[in-house]
């Protein structure tokens, strides 16, 4: 599919407002790619003068605070499936500007068949796209909600637009009980590649305690990374974030609130 004319004129007029920081990501583009990304990602009926990428509702820019001329990534999407986590991450930056409660989105189903049927419309170059940046899309809303599976189905049905598909989580123990394997399965060998990312910054159960307090333990992610492996599932292990030692702890002491406070 190619844009009409008409709309390649639009968009590349659009393009030509992009802000300084985002502008990266429309270089080395033909004016068709360069056009489609404005007509997706730039809000078309905005009078400022400089545009952010802030048009879609569910399928977004990957981070809309990174310079791209520092971070020349090229354009990546990311789905945030919930607001707030239940993890309650002492260390979480996005504790910042999300709720502190999780919750659905309003209306998240609609909206995410509306961006991913524009990125159709506009015909829009592929990338990688990552679910999520500041929510967990496997913590336990997920058990009745269902908006990652749901944000997982409608990602295969439009694979070619996404080179790649990353979930983090810190619980994929609950991906496996949820029965969502064969639907990893299936979009590692649609097209390009597919990995789940699982965060364990600590091997001991009482410094998660006392950092990462609602997420689940460290034997229940270890179990869930091995019960992915046997299936065949990618998972890429993040040991981070980085932390000191905690002396008490190394000496084989259990942990104290004063020794979990000091070193928060």
């Amino acid at each position: 599919m190619e844009l009409f004319p008409h709309c390649v004129e639009t968009g590349l007029a659009l393009a030509r407002r992009v802000e300084a920081k985002y502008a990266p990501a429309w270089q080395n583009k033909t004016p068709q790619e360069q056009a489609a990304l404005a007509m997706y990602f730039l809000p078309h009926g905005s009078k400022k003068p400089a545009l952010c990428p802030t048009r879609p509702q569910v399928v977004k820019w990957y981070c809309p605070f990174a310079n791209q001329n520092s971070f020349p990534s090229g354009h990546r999407y990311c789905i945030n499936v919930y607001t707030g986590c239940s993890h309650a991450c002492e260390y979480c930056y996005a504790a910042a500007y999300e709720p502190p409660q999780p919750a659905v989105k309003r209306d998240f189903a609609k909206l995410l068949h509306k961006d991913l049927a524009d990125l159709e419309r506009f015909d829009v170059p592929a990338a990688p796209i990552h679910l999520s940046n500041s929510t967990d899309p496997f913590q336990p809303l997920e058990a009745s909600a269902g908006h990652t599976r749901l944000a997982l189905q409608e990602i295969l049905r439009h694979r070619r637009r996404f080179t790649s598909v990353v979930v983090l989580t810190k619980n994929p123990r609950l991906a496996v009980e949820l029965g969502c394997v064969d639907l990893f399965r299936e979009l590692a060998s649609a097209h390009g590649a597919f990995c789940i990312e699982v965060s364990l910054a600590f091997w001991r159960e009482e410094a998660r305690l006392a950092y990462d307090p609602g997420a689940p333990s460290v034997q229940d992610r270890i179990d869930g990374i091995r019960r992915l492996r046997a299936a065949g599932v990618a998972v890429v292990l993040r040991i981070d974030p980085l932390f000191p030692r905690f002396p008490r702890w190394d000496s084989g002491c259990a942990a104290d609130e004063t020794s979990a406070t000091r070193y928060r």
